[in-house]
C-alpha cells in the first residue's frame, strides 16, 4: 500500500500544480474552453491519447477482451479509430477555419437562433455525464483495490479530485497535463501487456489453451455481428467532441490534422492492447469475474506494488484525463451554447468566465450523482455512443455538404431520430436499432427540408466549402498555411 499512496500523492501534487498555474495564467473565457485557438502539435497528439485511453480503454476494453475476445477490437475500438481518422483527414481543415467551441455552435452558426439546443442538451447530458460518471466509477476502483477505500467512498474523492482540477486549470491546464500522461499511459499498458504474457507462459502457451474463437477478428457471432456492432459504435466518433475540442485548440489548420492523424495512429496501436490482456486473462482468472474487475485484478495480482503502482497511475491519468475533458465539453455546451447564445449574447468576460466555471460544477455534481448507479461500463457507454450518433451525424454532414438543409430539417430529424432511437426497444422490430435511427434521422432531414424553406437567421452555405461568418480572416488562414 505504500507504493501505492506514494504514486498517488506524487501524482496529484504535480497535477494540481499545473492547475494552479494555469489558474493565474488564464485570463480569458476563450483560453479556458479552447486554449485560445492556439495550442501545438505534441500537447494535442498527447491529449488526444489520453482522453482516448480513459475508463473504456483500461478498464471496459479489458474486461471485454475477457468476456468476448479480440473480436471486441474489431467490433469497437477499430471502427472509432477509423472514424476518428475520417473526421480529421476530412474535416479538421473546415472545421478549425470556423474558430468556434462545440459541435452544437457549428449549428448555432450554421440555422441561428436555438438550433444547437438538441445537440448541445445531447452532448452535455447524454453523452458528458454518463461519461464522466464512468471516469469516476474508475478511479474509485483504483483507489479500492490499492488503498482499500470503500467505492461509494472512493467516487466521492474522485468528484473532489476532479472538479477541484478542473475548475482551476480549464482545457489549458488538461491539455498539458494530458500531454505528460501519455507517456504514463502507454508505459503503463505496455508494462502489463508484457507482463501478462510472461506470467500466461509466452504466446506459444497463450494460443494453445485460448478457444480458436476468442483469438479470431470475427469472434463466435462471425462478420455480421461484428460489423452491426461497429456500425453502432463507430458513426458517433464523427460528432465526438472531444476530438472536436481539440480541431478547435489546434492552432492551425496543419496542427489540426498532422498532430489528429498521429494521436489517433498511436492511440489505435494502443487500442489492441487491453483486449489481448482481457483474452490473457482468462489463463489465470476465474471465468465468473466481473469483466468491469478484470483490469484492476491483473495489475494487483501480476506485478510488485513498485511496478504495478506505475500502470496504476497510467490508468489514474487516463480517467483524470477523460473525465475533465468530458466535464469541460458540458461546460462548453452550457455556456457557449445556452447562455451566451440564448440567455447573455453581450455577456463579459467575466461574465463568461463565472458561468464555465460554474458549469464545471454541475456537470461534475451530475456525473457522481450518476457513478452511483453505473453497473456496466461497456453498456452505458455504448448507449450514449449510440444515442449522439443516430441523433448528429446526418444533421452535421448535411451542414458541411448539402446547402438545401433548412433548419427545421435538421430540428425535426433530432426530435424524431432521438424519440426513435429512445423507443427501438419497446417496438419489437426486426431491424438493428442503429440502422432505424440512422434510417429516421436521414429521410426526415431530406423530406422536412426539400418541403420548407430557409429561415431568416440561417447562413445558407456549405460549411465543407464555405466558411460561416464566424471563420478567421483571409490573413490569419494564409499565415497558418505556411506554418
Amino acid at each position: 500500500m505504500t507504493w501505492y499512496l506514494s504514486y498517488i500523492v506524487i501524482y496529484f501534487i504535480l497535477m494540481f500544480s499545473m492547475g494552479v498555474y494555469y489558474f493565474f495564467k488564464v485570463k480569458t473565457y476563450d483560453d479556458y474552453l479552447i486554449g485560445g485557438w492556439n495550442t501545438g502539435f505534441w500537447p494535442i497528439v498527447g491529449t488526444i491519447i489520453s482522453t482516448w485511453c480513459g475508463a473504456a480503454v483500461f478498464i471496459g476494453w479489458v474486461g471485454m477482451g475477457f468476456t468476448v475476445g479480440l473480436s471486441g477490437f474489431f467490433k469497437f475500438a477499430l471502427p472509432g479509430i477509423l472514424f476518428c481518422l475520417l473526421l480529421i483527414v476530412a474535416f479538421a481543415g473546415p472545421l478549425r477555419r470556423q474558430r468556434l467551441y462545440t459541435l452544437a455552435d457549428l449549428f448555432g452558426e450554421r440555422f441561428g437562433g436555438k438550433s444547437g439546443i438538441i445537440p448541445s442538451i445531447l452532448s452535455a447530458f447524454i453523452y458528458s455525464v454518463p461519461t464522466l460518471a464512468l471516469q469516476m466509477v474508475g478511479m474509485s476502483t483504483i483507489f479500492n483495490i490499492t488503498l482499500g477505500v470503500e467505492l461509494n467512498t472512493g467516487i466521492a474523492i474522485s468528484f473532489v479530485l476532479i472538479v477541484c482540477f478542473t475548475i482551476l486549470g480549464g482545457l489549458p491546464a488538461t491539455i498539458i497535463t494530458d500531454a505528460l500522461q501519455s507517456v504514463i499511459v502507454i508505459i503503463g499498458i505496455i508494462v502489463l501487456a508484457v507482463s501478462s504474457v510472461i506470467y500466461a507462459g509466452g504466446f506459444q502457451e497463450i494460443l494453445a489453451n485460448t478457444p480458436i474463437d476468442y483469438i479470431s477478428p470475427l469472434g463466435s457471432e462471425g462478420l455480421g455481428s461484428v460489423l452491426l456492432y461497429a456500425l453502432s459504435v463507430g458513426p458517433f466518433y464523427l460528432v465526438w467532441q472531444s476530438t472536436w475540442q481539440r480541431i478547435f485548440a489546434s492552432k492551425s489548420e496543419k496542427v489540426a490534422k498532422s498532430a489528429g492523424i498521429t494521436g489517433f495512429v498511436i492511440a489505435g496501436a494502443i487500442s489492441i492492447l487491453p483486449y489481448s490482456i482481457g483474452v490473457i486473462a482468462r489463463q489465470y482468472v476465474p471465468t465468473d469475474m466481473d469483466a468491469d474487475l478484470i483490469f484492476s485484478y491483473v495489475t494487483a495480482e501480476l506485478l510488485p506494488p513498485a511496478v504495478g503502482g506505475i500502470v496504476f497511475i497510467g490508468l489514474m491519468a487516463a480517467l483524470m484525463t477523460g473525465a475533465t475533458s468530458f466535464i469541460l465539453q458540458g461546460s462548453s455546451n452550457l455556456t457557449r451554447d445556452l447562455f451566451q447564445r440564448l440567455i447573455k449574447p453581450n455577456a463579459t468576460n467575466k461574465q463568461l468566465m463565472f458561468s464555465a466555471r460554474l458549469s464545471v460544477v454541475i456537470i461534475s455534481i451530475l456525473g457522481m450523482v450518476a457513478a452511483y448507479f453505473v453497473t456496466n461500463i461497456e453498456t452505458a457507454y455504448q448507449w450514449a455512443l449510440r444515442l449522439s450518433a443516430t441523433v448528429l451525424v446526418f444533421p452535421f454532414l448535411a451542414v458541411m455538404f448539402w446547402k438545401k438543409v433548412t433548419k427545421h430539417g435538421m430540428i425535426w430529424s433530432m426530435i424524431l431520430a432521438l424519440i426513435a432511437t429512445l423507443s427501438w426497444p419497446y417496438l419489437n422490430l426486426a431491424i438493428d436499432h442503429t440502422i432505424f435511427g440512422f434510417a429516421v434521422s436521414i429521410l426526415t432531414l431530406v423530406i422536412v427540408s426539400l418541403l420548407t424553406s430557409h429561415d431568416k437567421t440561417e447562413q445558407v452555405r456549405a460549411v465543407y466549402w464555405e466558411d460561416l461568418d464566424s471563420a478567421t480572416a483571409t490573413t490569419e488562414t494564409t499565415k497558418e498555411s505556411t506554418t
